[in-house]
């Protein structure tokens, strides 16, 4: 394998700075990568114009860049799709033209799937299972079929939608999409993008929910996502995401998806040696008002060390996306939170450390962390992606490459597209669903339920609106039933605002166990335009750096005496020049809490491996709050058990308002 280092010396968007990435294992910035694709910016003549440039500077037009009609995406097939110089020539010969007002040749970066592991004790050959030897699978399961019941093959294996028990699990802790499916919530009328490595549309239990129309190849630039053969079956990971969500019902082919009568786009992207940040603008931009969430399973490399996350044209189409996506309504973008494991934090992930986005983690069939679960403040919810790891069918039954169906899928890879399905139900119950709402669907319909730390690290407890939250979990295992209830009867929320809550920037050296602490006092904006009065997210923005930035960790309190651990030890993490610079550490722990007062943030360098010393210098941290002005649940209904967290919010509100 060869190995490469590369450095990221731009700004990744509005809120993200100088971020060093690690590929292959190596953290130094000596050399960067470059592509062969360029973002040509043309000051007119739009499209047509477009492709004369590119015909007349020897390019081949690929696209326009989020819909723009100055901005285009060129390749130029005589360069190499990588290297480690620029093409001065070929950028040169761009700017020459007049109509040319800025040409920038793409650098290259690495992304990774989630959760693409054998499982432990279950050898590859195990992974292709086709139909034929479905009944093999099931001879253990003696009750299989229920009237009721899916009559699809694997459903018995499906124990994330409904837990009997199987291979070890306790009963009941699975998606409760049983109830949404009797209220009569499919998925109708709502797509679903696997932005990934290409869907299998030919399989006989994805083809009739393959919405054609809004699938596009963004590696071979045509409308045929057909995922690449390997002998390893490594380009399986889009099909697999594909079928947990709209694997049809009843026609007697591998298991059924959350949402079986919803559609499923192909957006291949992920299939090559590099990424570039106009790939992953056009994929997280594509078709906007025909698809209505985007599922990814993937991220920078969940090696505990590597610090990135999303350039400047891809935070642009996120931001593009929920605001207006979906005609105005903003499309859902949901990301597996990371396979790091301990050694490794979410929010070190900018994809899914982003507001924008719904960070999803896993949990075990009997209500465990999996062992390669990440931790971070970001993370909004959890499903499912393994049970007993000693056993067979371990992991998450669903379609698999070539007609073949797997009882293997596992990783947070498996638990973001049973959120993306929960979500396509909901957005079925009540089509006017905002993004914003359905992140605040997600905090208030989420249960405990079963979930626990094995580890003893990491408790369940309560915020100051009285909201039930875990550093793993979220708030709790979506349910499915109880967020399709709720999003029925749900109304508009109150406009969001964004206060820059006030600022600290002095330089301030700390050691290991000499922790420095440092308050904010605000008033939240009080009488102005952005007044917030009830939180939605928060960013702390921070500069720090440290002789072992893994050993660095960070806690924030706010005024209602909830403290999230917006960092986390990092014992990989050995970068020593750049550190952190205003990077957008993101809570979702203080969600529907008074946000005026005093916050406080403790920096401080933990003992390393080696119990050395670590010197570390901080030098700023910027304070924003997200959320609302007035009240947003003053006129919601929800199921019984969701209801409970309503009335303790509202009293909370009522409390704050007097005072």
């Amino acid at each position: 394998m060869v190995k490469i280092s590369v450095c990221a010396h731009r700004n990744v968007a509005v809120l993200f700075g100088l971020v060093c990435l690690s590929i292959f294992g190596l953290t130094s910035c000596s050399q960067e990568v470059v592509t062969n694709s360029w973002l040509v910016e043309l000051s007119q003549g739009g499209e047509v114009a477009a492709r004369e440039v590119a015909k007349r500077s020897g390019f081949t037009y690929v696209s326009p860049v989020l819909g723009s009609d100055t901005e285009f995406h060129f390749v130029h097939n005589a360069v190499s799709k990588s290297r480690f110089r620029r093409s001065v020539v070929h950028t040169r010969k761009l700017k020459s033209h007049p109509f040319v007002k800025r040409a920038v040749q793409q650098t290259g970066f690495v992304r990774s799937k989630r959760g693409y592991r054998p499982l432990a004790g279950v050898p590859l050959s195990d992974l292709r299972l086709k139909n034929p030897d479905i009944a093999e699978l099931l001879k253990d399961e003696k009750d299989v079929v229920i009237t009721k019941d899916p009559t699809d093959p694997l459903f018995g294996k499906e124990w994330f939608l409904k837990n009997r028990g199987q291979s070890g699990g306790i009963p009941g802790l699975d998606l409760n999409v049983e109830a949404a499916w009797e209220m009569g919530f499919t998925g109708k009328g709502v797509t679903t993008a696997i932005m990934d490595d290409g869907i299998d549309y030919l399989h006989e239990d994805l083809k009739n929910n393959y919405n054609a129309e809004a699938s596009y190849d963004f590696s071979s630039n045509d409308h045929f996502p057909y995922p690449r053969y390997t002998d390893t079956w490594f380009n399986s990971h889009g099909t697999r995401c594909a079928g947990e969500i709209a694997a049809a019902r009843d026609n007697n082919v591998c298991g059924v998806g959350v949402a079986y009568d919803s559609k499923v786009a192909g957006l291949r992207m992920l299939d090559q040696p590099f990424m570039t940040d106009l790939i992953e603008a056009n994929a997280m931009g594509h078709m906007p008002n025909h698809i209505d969430i985007y599922s990814a399973s993937w991220g920078p490399t969940d090696d505990g060390k590597t610090v990135d996350g999303p350039r400047n044209l891809t935070m642009r189409a996120i931001v593009k996306g929920v605001n207006e996506g979906r005609n105005g309504k903003g499309n859902i973008y949901v990301w597996a939170s990371g396979d790091g494991g301990q050694e490794d934090d979410c929010n070190c992930d900018g994809y899914a450390a982003s507001m924008w986005t719904i960070s999803i983690n896993s949990a075990t069939n009997d209500g465990q962390t999996a062992g390669y679960d990440e931790s971070c403040s970001s993370t909004l919810a959890s499903t499912f992606s393994n049970g007993k790891s000693t056993l067979r069918d371990a992991g998450v039954a669903t379609t698999d490459l070539y007609n073949n169906c797997t009882t293997t899928h596992s990783g947070t890879s498996a638990a973001a597209p049973e959120a993306a399905g929960i979500f396509a139900l909901a957005l079925e119950a009540n089509t006017n669903l905002t993004w914003r709402d359905m992140q605040h669907l997600t905090v208030l319909t989420s249960k405990r339920n079963r979930l626990f730390d094995p580890y003893l690290k990491h408790f369940w407890q309560y915020n100051g609106a009285g909201l039930e939250f875990n550093h793993l979990f979220g708030y709790g295992v979506l349910d499915a039933g109880a967020m399709v209830y709720m999003a029925k009867h749900w109304k508009p929320l109150p406009e969001r605002f964004h206060c820059t809550a006030g600022s600290v920037v002095q330089k301030m050296s700390f050691g290991t166990n000499e922790p420095i602490t440092l308050t904010i006092d605000t008033d939240a904006c009080k009488g102005t335009k952005n007044e917030v009065n009830f939180l939605e997210h928060l960013q702390a923005f921070v500069t720090v750096r440290s002789s072992y930035r893994g050993n660095i960790v960070i806690h924030l309190t706010s005024p209602m005496n909830t403290t999230s651990m917006i960092l986390s030890q990092r014992p990989n993490d050995d970068e020593h020049k750049n550190g952190f610079t205003r990077w957008p550490f993101m809570t979702t722990h203080t969600w529907a809490e008074a946000p005026s007062g005093t916050w406080t943030l403790r920096v401080e360098n933990v003992p390393g491996k080696n119990n050395a010393y670590d010197e570390g210098v901080f030098r700023e941290w910027t304070l924003v709050l997200h959320g609302t002005r007035d009240p947003p649940y003053n006129h919601q209904e929800a199921d019984e058990q969701s209801q409970v967290k309503l009335f303790k919010v509202k009293r909370m509100h009522e409390a704050a308002q007097k005072e």
